[in-house]
């Protein structure tokens, strides 16, 4: 359906008789979204799919993990690109409008469904190869959408650093994958796995042995990708650069399709007893999982105490994400029944949260920045903390959504943010890993202080009215009543929590071969 709806819209745009308006072109790309995530997720009740069916020679493995990721990613897309509509107004108005100071173009959703596209494609993959082209597919895209606003100097800049830097990593994937094809001549994952789990310790010492190190350089430029630490830099530029409608799709959908895949990879080693071990001193010290606990613990420290300095609303939001990261790896790093569970449940709440804090955002830039001409290059982006003060008093429900959405983030019970780390930590001790989990409850106490921060300045700061304002526009139904289910999902969690948790249950003990 992804592709069918791709291949209509190019054609309807290409044809020079038909005129379709960019807000119609919105719609029609969160419908086409709607309908494959219902495809998806009616795929599900197929039998044969249980663990996996190889499809395309075995370049891409179709199973209940991957199609309840496809189900859950075009819903969030979907959702992300309801608050498209006021800029896509823009193209009509022609250049600037009340809703922008910057010129935007029409085919932007279609960007949208091709690095959904990819997406999809990276879940299901099972061979270097389809992993490779399927970053490419996501990632390219996503360079186009980062420079959304073309003649925005520091969103161009930032779309450009995406760009190179993202380049980057998706070299060292390339060279490594390269690299385990000359060493085993295996494109294959399943094959991989399988090679590295006969012969036992002695292959640390043989052949093996630097098929491992360029593995290692596979899963680092998959951490950059990420934005874990120390791989992170790009990500507070790029995210506070680009516009916040387009900081939304960074913050969620490549994280979520990367992380799925780092899931399949780890438990497919697990799973076939396949090791990722090098001899130190005669004792195999295990390469993969040492280094996602090395890029946690980093993760957690960065993320939480540069995060600390930050004025800039997005920036803030970048080193969250960073520590958000350093708790999925910590999971991932596990790799217990326990942990891929928690694992699971954290990105469906992570992406939840992090959506719902965005739309937030950007329904605060229309309200306060409705403005004709600004010189800053942003029509309706909120940039810094100083610009929500007191804006409890002038909207009270946004404030109020926001406050509650920044307490789940800041893990404050009984919101969903608590229970999510509570169960990242919980199957962390029960492996043995106390040190990990000591470091991520002391970031996760500081890391509150930056949500309080935004918290004192939206309710006890001196509300003042923006300059250059006009009269500022209403929300779309459809968008605020996102923003409202989001945040009752978000509040209310706690008293039917079984919905989330059987699935992510259910999916961690398929991965387990149960």
């Amino acid at each position: 359906m992804l592709v069918l709806g791709i291949f209509s819209l190019m054609t309807a745009v290409a044809l020079p008789n038909v005129n379709i308006s960019p807000v119609l072109l919105t719609r029609v790309a969160s419908i086409v979204l709607l309908y494959a995530a219902a495809l998806s997720f009616n795929a599900l009740d197929i039998q044969a799919i249980g663990s996996g069916v190889g499809i395309y020679s075995g370049l891409f493995q179709v199973s209940s993990v991957s199609q309840s990721v496809d189900t859950f990613m075009f819903l969030v897309g979907a959702m992300i690109l309801l608050p498209w509509a006021p800029v896509s107004n823009t193209v009509m108005a022609g250049a600037r409008s009340v809703f922008s100071a910057v010129p935007t173009i029409a085919e932007y959703p279609l960007m949208v469904l091709f690095t959904t596209c990819g997406a999809t494609f990276l879940v299901s993959s099972a061979d270097l190869v389809s992993v490779y082209l399927s970053i490419e597919l996501q990632s390219f895209a996503v360079y186009i959408l980062a420079t959304l606003y073309r003649d925005s100097e520091s969103a161009t800049s930032a779309g450009l650093k995406y760009f190179l830097l993202g380049g980057l990593s998706s070299a060292l994937i390339l060279l490594g994958s390269v690299l385990v094809y000359a060493y085993t001549g295996l494109t294959n994952v399943e094959s991989i796995f399988t090679l590295l789990s006969v012969g036992g310790v002695e292959n640390l010492t043989t052949g093996l042995g630097p098929c491992i190190i360029w593995l290692t350089i596979l899963v680092v430029g998959f951490l950059f990708k990420v934005s874990a630490a120390p791989f992170h830099n790009w990500s507070p530029d790029v995210y506070d650069g680009v516009p916040t409608i387009v900081t939304t799709w960074l913050a969620i959908m490549p994280k979520i399709s990367i992380f799925v895949l780092l899931l399949e990879l780890q438990s497919g080693f697990g799973f076939t007893g396949a090791s990722l071990s090098l001899l130190v001193d005669g004792v195999p010290f295990d390469v993969s999982k040492n280094l996602l606990l090395v890029s946690s613990l980093l993760s957690l420290i960065i993320g939480t105490v540069v995060g600390l300095a930050q004025y800039r609303i997005k920036r803030l939001f970048a080193y969250s994400t960073i520590s958000h990261v350093g708790f999925l790896l910590l999971a991932l790093a596990v790799n217990s029944e326990e942990s891929i569970e928690s694992f699971l449940f954290y990105i469906v709440q992570y992406s939840i949260t992090n959506l719902n804090a965005f739309l937030i955002l950007i329904a605060f830039g229309y309200m306060l920045y409705s403005t004709v001409g600004r010189k800053d290059g942003y029509g309706t982006d909120v940039q810094f903390i100083s610009d929500l003060a007191g804006q409890f008093r002038a909207n009270p429900l946004l404030g109020l959504a926001l406050t509650l959405t920044l307490f789940s983030m800041a893990g404050v019970p009984p919101l969903v943010g608590f229970f999510r780390k509570q169960m990242v930590l919980y199957s962390a001790v029960h492996s043995g890993y106390y040190f990990m989990s000591l470091v991520a409850i002391i970031v996760s106490v500081i890391s509150a202080s930056y949500y309080l921060k935004i918290v004192r300045v939206i309710h006890f700061d001196a509300y003042t009215q923006a300059q250059d304002t006009v009269q500022a526009p209403q929300m779309t139904n459809v968008h605020s009543f996102t923003i409202a289910t989001l945040t009752m999902a978000i509040t209310l969690f706690v008293f039917k929590p079984s919905i989330i948790l059987n699935s992510t249950s259910l999916l961690a003990l398929t991965l387990f071969q149960y």
